[in-house]
């Protein structure tokens, strides 16, 4: 990747007509990993197709589903967690890393959804839990009790003595509990960590035993037939051992016990964090090839983490660690608000700041945060995504979002998020993920063909009797548009080509994908409330003066074969367009 910044404004006079390549493209001789080119999508399994009736998404349903994912244009699945568990944070907190819940079935189900996904060419990536467990898991109630090698298996420390009454070890603050990241255990007559739910127990690294058994369960799934791991709160692994207190952040609108109300640099990001992923990593790579494996096999880390701390978790080319750290920055500095200069820099700066060598990602959208229809605009659903699977790297698909679904409102007597439920019915709704863990829409029938029982898990888009697949596979659609962007990435331009950004004026961002003899494409998206006419040959003035529409946002007016003048192309408010200079119909894109 070329580090270089380039941003082109036709209607800004001090955004320079010449622009310069942010990322020069794959070498012709490069072959291209399965994970580069593949659209990884989210599965949010208890959300996604009940198939015996008791309201919870299952994988007998999902695996009954794999024709959906075959023609979406989707190279891998990622499955929500689906280890045994008591489910208070959904599967987030694991009673046992090496069984299935029964919610969603058994391990023959899981070994069966394997064949049939491989069977049709779509690898499958588990949800690791590594920072903690359950209070409910065999070796935390072991750890309690003292019995070896379990002893120090989790973050256990003395209390201190103020006045002769007990208090916690510091002042760190529980993500979910707002309150103390410590809970006194009367057994064993210490306090444990715990950064998320008092029943999720905090892991101890600096353990050898943890290490590897954590190992030794990774190698269970492999031995099963997984192609990798996504891994939660990756940058919680380890913290300060002297148990430093955390300073004040200084942030509106946050209590005292809030999390956010403390600057957490003890508990995230320690030095030994990126270490251990690097380990996770040889231990991989060893075992693909001990095993002789056809495929690499994949890790990628979630942390919401400062840029440059986010970054390390790439590694480096002699020691690399993640595959990819998630790029949150469409979710963390993307809005309503945002303006194509503010696009640009975050697209430009994650390829810039990567280090050498690596290769990008674009996420959307996730179960812990608003939906993409919602949280920025319905009407951008296809510019955004034009941007996620077009632009180099690899795209991360939140399920449902390909539908535009939105938000769907949950009262406060339907709640069962317990990060919304643990604040209370006065701040649930900031805190609640709830809405964005609605069941997949299918069709309109009744519980939108998610599931064929009297009552699901949450609830069901009220919408979906209008807004659902089956209704969207009818007419032009944001559907139909991602799959039409799901084969035209596969094209060897957008596969190796050099990427051109550009900020043609301060609402219309754009960029362009070209590859040797092959044709060029220009992506352009108008984010702002004021139809706007852009003149491309001020970008490139090598260009033909006619380019073919090649794919359009439902709400553009165009249609697939439209020709337009490239000095003016006229754009609705919240529109976007896939220009190309070919005039040839690809139909292997």
């Amino acid at each position: 990747m070329i580090k270089a910044t380039i941003c082109l404004g036709l209607l800004i006079s001090y955004y320079s007509v010449n622009s310069e390549i942010i990322s020069k493209g794959l070498n012709s001789t490069y072959v291209p990993d399965w994970w580069q080119t593949s659209i990884i999508y989210q599965v949010y399994v208890r959300s996604f197709k009940d198939s015996n009736g008791d309201g919870i998404g299952d994988l007998i349903g999902l695996t009954q589903k794999t024709d959906y994912f075959k023609n979406l244009g989707v190279g891998a699945i990622w499955l929500s967690p689906i280890f045994q568990s008591p489910q208070l944070d959904f599967g987030y907190d694991i009673s046992n890393y090496k069984e299935i819940d029964k919610s969603y079935g058994s391990l023959a189900d899981f070994d069966r959804l394997l064949i049939e996904f491989h069977k049709a060419g779509i690898k499958v990536i588990l949800d690791f839990v590594p920072n903690h467990t359950s209070d409910e898991h065999e070796w935390f109630i072991k750890s309690v009790k003292k019995i070896a090698p379990f002893t120090d298996f989790y973050v256990w420390k003395d209390p201190v003595i103020k006045d002769g009454e007990r208090h916690p070890p510091n002042n760190w603050l529980s993500v979910f509990n707002s309150g103390s990241a410590w809970e006194w255990n009367e057994e064993r007559q210490q306090y444990y960590l715990h950064q998320f739910l008092v029943k999720q127990p905090d892991l101890n690294y600096r353990c050898p035993t943890v290490v590897e058994d954590i190992k030794n369960t990774l190698s269970f799934w492999l031995g099963r037939g997984v192609d990798g791991f996504r891994f939660d709160a990756t940058n919680y692994l380890f913290e300060r051992e002297d148990l430093l207190d955390e300073p004040k952040s200084g942030k509106p609108d946050y209590e005292d016990t809030d999390y956010d109300s403390l600057n957490h640099i003890h508990t995230l990001d320690q030095p030994e964090t990126y270490d251990m992923v690097r380990v996770w990593r040889e231990y991989l790579e060893k075992y693909a090839e001990i095993k002789q494996e056809p495929f690499t096999k994949f890790i990628m880390v979630e942390c919401y983490s400062p840029f440059d701390k986010t970054m390390m978790y790439y590694g480096t080319p002699s020691a690399p660690a993640a595959h990819f750290p998630f790029n949150f920055q469409f979710i963390g500095k993307f809005n309503h608000q945002s303006n194509a200069h503010d696009l640009r820099d975050v697209v430009v700066s994650w390829i810039r700041n990567m280090p050498e060598g690596m290769w990008p990602n674009w996420v959307l959208g996730n179960h812990d945060n608003s939906r993409i229809a919602s949280r920025l605009d319905p009407m951008l659903v296809d510019g955004l995504h034009m941007i996620q699977l077009l632009l180099p790297g690899t795209a991360v698909t939140y399920y449902a979002d390909e539908l535009g679904v939105e938000d769907t409102y949950v009262r406060w007597d339907q709640t069962i998020d317990t990060a919304g439920l643990n604040v209370g019915p006065r701040r649930y709704e900031k805190f609640s993920r709830d809405p964005a863990r609605s069941p997949f829409p299918w069709d309109d029938s009744i519980n939108a063909g998610f599931s064929n029982g009297s009552k699901v898990w949450l609830p069901i888009n009220p919408r979906y009797w209008r807004d659902n697949m089956m209704a969207q596979t009818k007419f032009k659609s944001h559907l139909k548009t991602y799959k039409q962007l799901a084969r035209l990435r596969q094209s060897p331009t957008f596969v190796r080509g050099d990427l051109h950004v550009y900020a043609f004026s301060k609402w219309v961002f754009g960029f362009s994908r070209s590859y040797y003899d092959h044709p060029t494409y220009f992506v352009i998206i108008n984010l702002g409330s004021e139809m706007e006419t852009i003149n491309l040959l001020n970008a490139r003035n090598t260009l033909p003066d006619i380019l073919k529409v090649k794919i359009s946002s439902i709400n553009s007016g165009y249609v697939t074969g439209n020709l337009l003048h490239s000095e003016y192309i006229t754009m609705r408010p919240k529109t976007a367009l896939v220009l190309t200079t070919s005039r040839i119909n690809e139909d292997n894109y």
